[in-house]
């Protein structure tokens, strides 16, 4: 969990000290969706590549090499980003820890997880993205606004290299056991990469608008944080729920998954009401169902491709990181020349078709099976 933290803060702190570093780099609100689609990007095109290193030298040192990547990003932001260029070439810089840390952190789950409760740490793991949501919120009273964005970035950078003391707890991993007929590529995973990539296209600019779009159809600012924290700890419950759910059960969580999806979609659908009262149900639905998912989904792939869990995820993480670089830009352009209700509609139809292609993979998972 710590080294997930550690991948994704430098995004999450960039999000949550937007509004401080575009009044002091003179950036537009506009360069704040086109930093962050680079970003992404970045580590979709890196994903891959860094699940063969996973694989390939390890869980321990290749997560070590992401809180390294991560934290010398955080600092050199805080020392070098007086204009928005160098402050974009070190968010790419930062991008492929992302993927590294991601995978590297399944894989020690994977290895050190008691079999009973990977459902539940794989998803707890995943409920750390939201919970770092709330840290880069929580850093603009408490650092931002009294000691300046910059020092958020330094004590980020501390923050992320505490990562490195568990993993010293760790020692070395025991051998993984072969899985007779285990695979690390098949025609599922592209199935399944293009599911994430529509899950996450579609959940991805609910966390980017919902506050702006919350104001504009009549509710107050302090109502729309309430909204979007609404849909932080239906998140966080969620993904750690669904997570002992597959613990219980011991199969079908791709079933799991294209259920939540669908009622993730139902709840993105009331947003087309544009009433206020309904928001914190909708946007409850969209995070604790319809982008609760991802933990669950590497829970399951790890399960099926136990040769090759970085490399395996890696490629379903591709689509999750694909769809996070297209949805927000995607999302801002439909609204801005076509409405909300075009962009809301937009959403359903992707997490509708999110949970049909999971369906898909299910059953040609099944045929290459027998």
């Amino acid at each position: 969990m710590t080294v997930q933290v550690a991948a994704v803060l430098p995004l999450f702190l960039f999000g949550g000290l937007a509004v401080q570093i575009t009044g002091e780099l003179g950036m537009g609100l506009s360069a704040i969706g086109w930093i962050s689609g680079i970003y992404f990007t970045v580590t979709a095109v890196t994903t891959v590549p860094s699940g063969r290193l996973v694989d390939r030298f390890g869980a321990l040192v290749t997560a070590r090499v992401a809180i390294a990547m991560s934290a010398a990003g955080l600092l050199g932001i805080a020392a070098f980003a007086h204009d928005p260029v160098v402050l974009t070439v070190f968010m790419v810089l930062c991008a492929p820890a992302n993927g590294l840390g991601q995978l590297a952190s399944n894989t020690v789950l994977s290895e050190w997880a008691p079999q009973g409760r990977r459902g539940l740490l794989f998803g707890a793991k995943q409920a750390s993205v939201p919970l770092c949501t709330m840290l880069g919120g929580a850093s603009v009273p408490l650092v931002a606004l009294t000691l300046g964005w910059r020092w958020a970035f330094v004590i980020g950078a501390g923050l992320v290299l505490l990562a490195l003391v568990p993993l010293a707890g760790l020692g070395r991993p025991a051998v993984r056991p072969k899985t007779k007929g285990a695979r690390s590529f098949d025609p599922q995973l592209v199935l399944f990469a293009v599911a994430t990539f529509l899950g996450a296209l579609a959940a991805t600019p609910i966390g980017s608008f919902v506050t702006t779009f919350t104001v504009d159809v009549g509710g107050s600012e302090s109502y729309a944080g309430l909204v979007l924290m609404i849909g932080g700890i239906a998140g966080v419950i969620g993904r750690t729920g669904f997570g002992a759910l597959a613990d219980v059960r011991k199969g079908g969580e791709f079933t799991i998954i294209a259920l939540m999806l669908a009622a993730g979609a139902a709840g993105v659908a009331t947003y087309l009401f544009e009433l206020p009262w309904l928001l914190p149900f909708g946007t409850a639905a969209a995070y604790g169902l319809g982008w609760a998912w991802p933990g669950l989904m590497n829970h399951a792939v790890v399960q099926r491709y136990a040769d090759a869990p970085a490399l395996a995820t890696s490629v379903t993480q591709t689509g999750v990181f694909l769809g996070g670089a297209v949805g927000p830009i995607g999302f801002g352009l439909i609204v801005d020349h076509a409405g909300w209700g075009v962009g809301w509609t937009a959403a359903v139809a992707a997490m509708a078709a999110s949970a049909l292609f999971i369906v898909a993979g299910s059953m040609v998972g099944k045929r290459l099976a027998h």
